[in-house]
């Protein structure tokens, strides 16, 4: 159990952005929209929150299946969500380092109940989680590389 968090330690993926943090960050904040755009899925799975709202990942803002809790321009960005079968957080850090920027992502989650153990496998051990945090990360890192 993390105790920032409180939430069991899932994964952790990185990548090396071809950037300085602040442009890593505008790339990020243009790509995790995309991550998170999934309305229809969200209201299936009665994810809160549901949909859009305030400015451009600026902490209180939604987007489906997430709240940014937390936001430091250039840092850090902490989303975090719940629905039937999960209570979730996924933390994304910029950490500036030679050649770029270090972009890391670290999810946290419970899955309680049988329905949670069973959407836990679907998710986590198809390997579907990993693959779309792997997604968004290769995105922010091409897009710097254009």
């Amino acid at each position: 159990m993390d105790a920032e968090t409180g939430l069991p330690f899932v994964d952790e993926q990185h990548t090396t952005v071809p950037a300085p943090a602040p442009v890593a960050w505008e790339l990020l904040c243009a790509r995790v929209p995309r991550f998170a755009d999934a309305e229809t899925y969200a209201r299936l799975i009665g994810a809160r929150p549901r949909g859009f709202s305030g400015g451009p990942l600026a902490e209180g803002s939604t987007l489906p299946g997430f709240e940014v809790t937390e936001a430091v321009p250039g840092r850090l960005l902490r989303l975090a969500g719940r629905h039937y079968f999960s209570r979730y957080q996924l933390v994304l850090t910029l950490t500036e380092e030679d050649g770029g920027t270090r972009l890391g992502a670290r999810t946290y989650a419970e899955f309680p109940g049988v329905h949670g153990v069973a959407y836990r496998a679907l998710v986590i051990g198809s390997g579907a989680h990993r693959f779309f945090v792997a997604r968004l990360l290769r995105g922010v890192r091409e897009a710097a590389g254009r």
